[in-house]
């Protein structure tokens, strides 16, 4: 891949997080909030996509990429820990809610879940373009 398909690659991806946001927003305002704790986790998952990418880091699985993202950001305190526990806890809480019967999400848990999602897709996105060698 050449660095303008990698690049739109990854712009790709943040397009698909900026848009997932506005998708959780729906969901949390009819109330389909399983739904909307899936779709936080996988805007997460879109712009550490698109952060893995502009890193050179390929992976399919998802843990691996969690595994990356805390190896490389969170431990040697390039990020607050905060967003390492943002992302554990939203792959945590769309396990939970795609695969355990009888999950409950409460209405001002999913809001706050969709705040730091909102928190942790800006902080992503800016470090992406501090470093416009590939953007």
């Amino acid at each position: 891949m050449n660095n303008q398909e990698l690049n739109a690659l990854i712009n790709y991806r943040l397009d698909q997080a900026t848009e997932t946001i506005k998708e959780v927003d729906q969901l949390i305002e009819i109330n389909l909030l399983h739904i909307a704790v899936n779709r936080i986790y996988y805007g997460i998952f879109y712009c550490l996509s698109a952060l893995s990418l502009k890193h050179g880091f390929k992976s399919s699985k998802h843990l691996q990429l969690i595994g990356w993202f805390n190896q490389t950001f969170i431990k040697p305190g390039l990020l607050d820990i905060r967003y390492g526990r943002i992302l554990r806890d939203a792959f945590k809480n769309r396990s939970e809610s795609d695969y355990l019967p009888y999950t409950i999400f409460e209405l001002e848990d999913v809001q706050a879940m969709r705040e730091e999602m909102g928190d942790f897709i800006q902080t992503l996105t800016s470090l992406i373009k501090t470093r416009d060698d590939l953007l």
